[in-house]
């Protein structure tokens, strides 16, 4: 109160930001104030302008041609940027076609806490032996095991192959009606009419990503990053059979010897036939005997696995943060106050009074974690 904040500020070592940031004390800039120029119209010539505008003669045209008509008739009122500007100051600049008002779409928001709840399926090209030649890997993926439970290679992206897969990929889960959510994105087989009729037959909830939206099936797009980031995914395939040949080789590797990072360094097969716990539990032993025999390396204490995520989401709900805390929790160091030295807490007490006289507060930023890790 004596020395001012910026002083105390650089005394402490703290960035000024931070400190008001902490506070919750919000500075109020006075505004601008603009001066109208001395060569700017007045009211009552503007008012003229707009009449002008408004005849039956200029309605329809535009300022452009307004103005080049009024000087050939020896009129000048103002140039052709201040007609736009008055017209925009009414609200008459708009566009006279109707044009297209895309909906704004609501993000999907998914959540898994078991496997078979929510599937994500998605096709990828694979580059055939020639330029301009794609083989089509349609793969469907559990988000919450990270499982790949049915896969198939075609010579074409078809909605009734996507419908085969899809109905022979279930009746190996088991999966009963009114369980299971299937998220896709809108290419022309997730969309297409035969297929949303089967998921209704089946019972099975349909979502799909936003329009133009990159993000909104991130499970599947990772699952496509790991396979062509393996160690000896060619340039190219020579057959349908060599993309068959090495798919049949790499997804049972994903599935069964792949530990994933998302779900606590386990293998998908683990997690989606409910082997996780008795895994994480020998983990835990084996921690536990490497501590009793060499408990000075362990500076921690006893080390623990990472525990399973109790749940996948697509787009996770977001939620309002809590009130950050004020003055007392900025971390500063000690200082000494006549003679005596007293923490950064009791310092941080009469932050917080002068916080609660301006009776403002600021929340923290929300923070997004990625529910989906790199698997390269």
């Amino acid at each position: 109160m004596d020395i001012g904040a910026a002083a105390a500020c650089r005394a402490l070592d703290i960035a000024r930001p931070t400190f008001y940031r902490r506070l919750g004390v919000n500075i109020e800039e006075t505004p601008a104030t603009h001066t109208t120029p001395p060569r700017a119209l007045s009211a009552l010539e503007r008012q003229e302008v707009l009449d002008v505008l408004h005849t039956d003669r200029f309605v329809d045209k535009a300022p452009t041609e307004v103005y080049a008509t009024l000087l050939d008739e020896g009129i000048y009122h103002c140039s052709v940027r201040t007609m736009y500007r008055v017209l925009g100051e009414a609200g008459e600049n708009r566009e006279r076609r109707d044009q297209a008002r895309h909906p704004k779409y609501k993000a999907p928001e998914l959540l898994a806490t078991a496997p078979n709840q929510v599937w994500s399926w998605d096709i990828t090209k694979l580059l055939g032996p020639v330029k301009w030649s794609y083989f089509y890997l349609y793969v469907i993926l559990d988000i919450f095991s990270r499982y790949v439970v049915g896969w198939m290679i075609a010579p074409n992206e078809s909605s009734a192959l996507a419908m085969r897969l899809i109905s022979e990929t279930c009746e190996k889960q088991n999966v009963p009606p009114g369980q299971l959510t299937i998220h896709a994105d809108r290419g022309s087989s997730m969309k297409s009419k035969p297929v949303a009729l089967l998921l209704a037959d089946l019972g099975i909830t349909k979502s799909h990503s936003r329009p133009h939206v990159s993000d909104d099936n991130p499970y599947s797009e990772s699952q496509f990053k790991t396979l062509k980031y393996r160690p000896g995914f060619p340039d190219r395939f020579g057959s349908i059979q060599d993309g068959r040949a090495f798919c049949q080789d790499f997804f049972p590797w994903y599935n069964c010897e792949h530990r994933h990072s998302g779900i606590a360094l386990l293998t998908p097969e683990m997690v989606h036939y409910g082997k996780s716990e008795d895994v994480i539990s020998q983990r835990q032993n084996v921690l536990a005997s490497a501590f009793d025999t060499h408990p000075e390396r362990f500076v921690r204490g006893l080390p623990t696995p990472s525990p399973l995520p109790e749940a996948a989401w697509i787009n996770k709900p977001k939620v309002e943060s809590e009130r950050i805390m004020l003055a007392e929790m900025i971390p500063i160091p000690r200082v000494v106050v006549d003679g005596s030295e007293i923490d950064r807490r009791s310092w941080g007490i009469l932050g917080s009074d002068i916080s609660n006289h301006t009776g403002q507060t600021l929340e923290n930023d929300t923070k997004f974690d990625s529910e989906v890790s790199h698997n390269h």
